[in-house]
């Protein structure tokens, strides 16, 4: 065989673009060859093309109404290939094309002229996903569009169709690519089918929402208190409200915040708690004057409340801990320690807290409470300023923020190279700002993991440092079992962190098992994981079902499934009052 066939045939993963010619079978076989001519001219002045046949990482499949190339350069050739050839199509109106577009592997072949040909799943499923459009579509597949979503001048143009069902009863997940100078934004006829079937769902559940409204309404009339009683917060939970800054210096307000978190940090590894996460305090005055009301509103039975003074190196902090059901101190205790020594504090506090709740304790929970790390004083104080900015980088989206998280993390490990958790902070800091701000390139991704695996190494069973892990192997590779492993890790590490379930939730949703078996098993596993989530970050449905949200168009779900699963997760995490609402914007939406 000819030494370069072997190389075009060589198994690589290809980036496919599946090209047909709509109505082709109907010409004469006179217009079919001008029609097939006219393809390769216009393939041929393609940018994309030349760029790519000049390399010689550019394979051309003819398929006899039409063809298939396959790049061997980078998921965005053939998108970029496809817009060129559709705005080119403006100029011959007669040409009539609908593309596919995949990526996975391709094995070679050599027909019997012995010319290099190809076969595999890339190519079999670009041309599926291909048959799934009409004239005027580029269609693609799910995998390839999650790959360009990673760069922000694609996400305009990427819009989720859902699933179609194609060939031997298979299903692929599609993404329609278009904007007004190219492709076709008109819904495929093969959607519009299903769109059809989901309304008459959506009016069938509408229905039977009105029905439990009606129910929802008779028990808030008649059954009030019992409904109450039913939603009694837990003996052992508790909420750690923003702790309140009485230093002179109101830019110390990053202190009072950093031993807050601390104290919650201390307080999730125990396992007999229920702990609400910080950003569900976060909105709670350091003292409010309707405690009763906050915690019926964060569904505990105990309030910490405290105040932290920082004075250069000297520091004071008052805590009280109160029965919220019958406004009543349990405990309350005040601090008075050098800068270096108030790790201890968080130490004591939170075993006291642990104590008065009575909270049963292993080995492991009991050494986590008591353990005191040791850090250089300055470099916990930057460790802390890291700590305020990142929470309101998270809050706001501003990139400013992350950049000065990042420096006062960067300047905290450069004070103590083995400060594990500063290591890992920065880390999730990182991969925040590339996930929500603009993607890192592969060598700053390097650096993350290498940053990550520094932080492991001084401790290898840091929550943080496995939660960071996490998120590089979801967010930075979309490597979903790795994620998995690393967020079920942080759980056992600490039970109460309401991110690492919410996140393993996402990967649950992201991983596609619905694609092979019912929708059901998808929903039910991201269920068992966001559900203890939502009970530690009560009033938060919409961080859940927007920011990190199980879409309907993700899961090719009818809409008024998505509203059933809200509407079960809101009676669940909240009350019936807030059933009501929901119910009225979902008929609205009919």
């Amino acid at each position: 065989m000819p030494a370069e066939i072997n190389k075009k045939i060589a198994l690589e993963i290809g980036h496919v673009l599946f090209i047909d010619i709509v109505g082709y079978s109907k010409l004469s076989i006179n217009d079919q060859h001008a029609a097939i001519e006219e393809l390769n001219q216009i393939c041929r002045a393609s940018e994309q093309f030349q760029r790519a046949e000049a390399a010689s990482r550019l394979l051309k499949i003819p398929t006899g109404d039409g063809m298939a190339l396959v790049f061997y350069t980078s998921p965005e050739a053939p998108a970029q290939c496809a817009m060129e050839i559709s705005r080119a199509l403006k100029e011959h109106p007669c040409l009539h094309l609908r593309m596919g577009i995949h990526s996975g592997p391709v094995s070679g072949m050599v027909d019997v002229n012995e010319r290099a040909n190809l076969a595999g799943a890339g190519l079999n499923i670009a041309q599926r996903v291909m048959d799934c459009g009409d004239a005027g579509h580029i269609l693609l597949s799910k995998h390839v569009a999650e790959d360009l979503e990673e760069y922000e001048k694609w996400r305009p143009l990427l819009h989720e169709l859902g699933s179609c069902e194609v060939k031997h009863g298979v299903r692929v997940s599609v993404v329609n690519l278009y904007d007004d100078q190219f492709g076709n934004a008109k819904l495929p006829r093969k959607f519009e089918t299903l769109r059809k079937r989901r309304t008459r769902m959506r009016w069938a559940t509408t229905v039977a929402l009105l029905a439990l409204a009606a129910i929802v309404a008779g028990v808030a009339v008649f059954s009030r208190n019992r409904v109450r009683s039913m939603l009694a917060a837990p003996e052992k939970s508790i909420a750690v409200l923003p702790f309140e800054n009485l230093s002179e210096e109101k830019a110390n307000a990053y202190f009072a915040d950093g031993i807050q978190n601390e104290i919650l940090t201390r307080l999730a590894t125990v396992r007999d708690l229920k702990v609400i996460s910080r950003t569900s305090t976060a909105k709670y005055q350091s003292k409010p004057d309707n405690l009763k009301t906050v915690a019926q509103e964060l569904g505990v039975s105990t309030i910490l409340e405290g105040a932290v003074q920082k004075a250069g190196d000297k520091v004071r902090v008052n805590v009280q801990l109160i029965d919220a059901r019958a406004d009543t101190h349990l405990w309350a205790k005040s601090y008075d320690r050098d800068l270096k020594d108030v790790l201890g504090v968080e130490s004591e506090v939170s075993q006291e807290i642990a104590e008065a709740l009575q909270a049963n304790l292993s080995p492991s929970e009991s050494h986590a409470l008591a353990s005191t790390r040791i850090h250089d004083a300055e470099a916990y104080d930057f460790f802390l300023r890291g700590e305020y900015e990142f929470h309101q980088a998270d809050s706001s989206g501003a990139a400013e923020a992350f950049d000065r998280a990042d420096a006062f993390y960067r300047q905290a490990l450069a004070r103590d190279p083995n400060f594990a958790e500063a290591a890992a902070e920065l880390a999730r800091s990182r991969l925040y700002r590339h996930w929500e701000i603009s993607p890192l390139t592969a060598t700053q991704l390097e650096e993350v993991k290498s940053i990550i695996d520094h932080a492991l190494t001084l401790a290898p069973n840091l929550p943080e440092a496995h939660l960071a892990l996490g998120l590089f192997f979801y967010w930075g590779h979309r490597q979903y079992e790795g994620a998995l492993t690393e967020f079920s890790r942080t759980l056992e590490l600490q039970p109460n962190n309401a991110l690492a379930r919410l996140y393993r939730a996402s990967v649950y949703r992201r991983r596609g098992e619905f694609r092979t078996t019912p929708w059901q098993r998808e929903i039910f596993c991201a269920l068992a994981s966001t559900r203890r989530a939502m009970s530690t970050r009560p009033g938060e449905l919409s961080m859940v079902f927007q920011k990190r949200s199980m879409a309907s168009a993700r899961l090719a779900l009818p809409e008024s499934a998505t509203f059933v699963l809200s509407l079960a997760y809101r009676f669940i995490s909240t009350s019936w009052k807030d059933v009501l609402p929901m119910l009225s914007k979902l008929s609205r939406k009919r």
